[in-house]
């Protein structure tokens, strides 16, 4: 974080002196630039990087960096209002428009104001990162024979085994597709299961990134309610005879965003009632690898346990790493897995080779392990950390259900408590929470927020977030 920091304050000391300097004017050398500044050669070459980037330097190789020529003026914007009428009359004959609303997944992707708290982010603070490792696997993977060459378009036979060795059960290489993120596997999913128009069944309260994917794609997202045992067999039996909808997506591991596991009892029952509707079971399997200290044996993926291909599996190593390590798997079984490869291919082609390569070489490594124990450990302790002070500070939140994995907790707010004036509120008191509205495709029956203590800096950040939101509930709530 400290080379970080130094790179951007380094970057905006020199666009401050760009002036001094006529246009192909050089700028002092590297080696002044050090020795003025006391920061490091990497230091000084990634802020030139920054400013050239911006179009404010040019470097050339071997004879030093030169601020670059005025731009010219731009042209007047044009008018751009025609699209209103094209794109509105675009979808008219859409059984199910096909709006795109992103505000659910931005708020967990969008960086907070510098001083904010991050109760709302949806990955590892880097710290928890491990970016050793992650870099020198990346950079092992660089120099490995062909590494720059295409791969497979169902992605390299090494990292397929070792997908379908981490699903376990009789699961194949040949099952399993390399894809770009979790979010682009359940896109394809989505897109493979079910024509625009459908009805698609989701689990009550989920993931806002699903519900946007299945919008998007022309889908009707219909809830079916999730307890403290995941969700309920008899209403998902309900759902599917009312809707004849041609799939169910469900995270069965540590649910986002109730932290529910799905019961053992029900894992059959899930896939006995999916089958006998003649539907897939979407199964999103996003943090098997965030497992808290204490959580005891996991359950295998519902993959694991399905002979019939009724369940299309989603993971990923991206939570466990980082926001820009997008490598997850599709796998299936049946003649599903042709169209799944199919709209894969016509979509993005394949992941980036030197990737899937990093990929290989990361979770090949001793690091490796390492890291999730060391992640697995830190996360109990955020965990106790924010369990602890919102009993201290705020024991007005209902909290039903501490998960043993995953980064975050769902309390229930007070009744009555507008969840739009206490995002507001919280933001001013410099703390940035996930409402819980976006997480429910219908009416919500309770107000909740999501509080995530993965992407903060430590425990100290915990219990100073949870203070400001007391002030924030004490202005909203009186």
């Amino acid at each position: 974080m400290q080379e970080r920091s130094s790179v951007g304050e380094l970057a905006e000391q020199l666009r401050r002196e760009l002036d001094r300097y006529s246009p192909g004017g050089k700028l002092p050398s590297s080696r002044a630039l050090v020795e003025r500044f006391r920061v490091s050669p990497v230091t000084v070459s990634r802020a030139l990087a920054q400013l050239a980037a911006e179009g404010l330097v040019v470097t050339r190789p071997g004879a030093g960096a030169f601020r670059a020529q005025a731009r010219t003026a731009q042209a007047p914007a044009g008018d751009t209002s025609w699209q209103e009428v094209a794109l509105s009359a675009d979808g008219a004959a859409d059984l199910v428009p096909r709006s795109v609303d992103a505000s659910g997944v931005l708020v967990s992707l969008a960086a907070p104001p510098p001083g904010v708290i991050e109760f709302n982010g949806g990955y590892l603070h880097p710290s928890l990162q491990p970016e050793r490792a992650m870099a020198a696997a990346l950079s092992r993977a660089g120099r490995r024979p062909g590494a720059w060459g295409r791969p497979p378009m169902e992605g390299l036979p090494e990292l397929r085994e070792w997908f379908a060795r981490s699903i376990g059960g009789s699961v194949t290489a040949a099952e399993v597709l390399v894809t770009a993120g979790g979010q682009s596997a359940l896109t394809t999913a989505l897109r493979a299961l079910a024509p625009p128009g459908a009805p698609v069944l989701v689990e009550s309260p989920t993931y806002p990134g699903m519900l946007a994917i299945a919008r998007a794609a022309g889908l009707r997202p219909v809830p079916v309610p999730v307890d403290a045992d995941g969700v309920r067999p008899a209403l998902l039996a309900d759902a599917f005879r009312a809707t004849g909808a041609p799939a169910f997506v469900c995270q069965p591991l540590f649910q986002n965003p109730t932290g529910a596991v799905l019961a053992p009892e029900r894992r059959a029952e899930v896939l006995r009632i999916a089958r006998e509707a003649g539907a897939f079971v979407v199964e999103d399997d996003f943090v098997r690898r965030l497992v808290h200290e204490d959580a005891g044996p996991l359950p295998r993926p519902l993959a694991a346990d399905d002979p019939d291909g009724v369940v299309v599996h989603v993971s990923s190593l991206t939570k466990a790493t980082s926001p820009s390590f997008r490598v997850s798997a599709l796998a299936a079984r049946g003649p599903v897995l042709e169209r799944l490869r199919a709209i894969q291919v016509v979509d993005t082609f394949f992941v980036p080779r030197p990737l899937q390569e990093a990929a290989l070489e990361l979770v090949g490594s001793p690091a490796w392990p390492r890291h999730l124990r060391a992640v697995s450990a830190e996360l109990k302790a955020r965990r106790d950390a924010m369990t602890g002070a919102l009993a201290l500070y705020l024991p007005q939140f209902a909290l039903p259900h501490v998960p043993s994995g995953g980064y975050h907790l769902w309390p229930r707010l007070p009744d009555g408590t507008d969840e739009s004036a206490l995002t507001s509120a919280a933001l001013r008191a410099g703390v940035a929470l996930a409402p819980g509205r976006p997480y429910f495709s219908a009416e919500p029956p309770a107000a909740h927020v999501r509080l995530s203590f993965a992407a903060v800096a430590g425990t100290g950040e915990i219990a100073e977030g949870v203070r400001r939101l007391r002030t924030a509930c004490d202005e909203v709530l009186g």
